[in-house]
């Protein structure tokens, strides 16, 4: 009935871009972002079910689309 209101936070869009990680092992999920230029990965959040996953997408306001896997 009452749902916790999701805090908005910011990337840089020109600068990054988001990213999931995928442990081929484990099949562990990390979401986060990657910097363009220099490749560095930023770690944001692990991502255990789906629920988790569309957090990550509306606290950035992310589009599906934009998400890249990565392994």
């Amino acid at each position: 009935m009452f749902h916790k209101k999701v805090q908005k936070e910011t990337y840089d869009r020109t600068k990054q871009k988001p990213v999931i990680r995928k442990s081929i092992c484990t099949g562990e999920k990390v979401a986060g972002f990657k910097d363009i230029q220099t490749g560095k990965f930023t770690e944001v959040m692990l991502i255990r079910d789906n629920k988790d996953m569309d957090l990550f997408l509306e606290k950035y306001d992310i589009s599906v689309a934009e998400i890249k896997t990565e392994w």
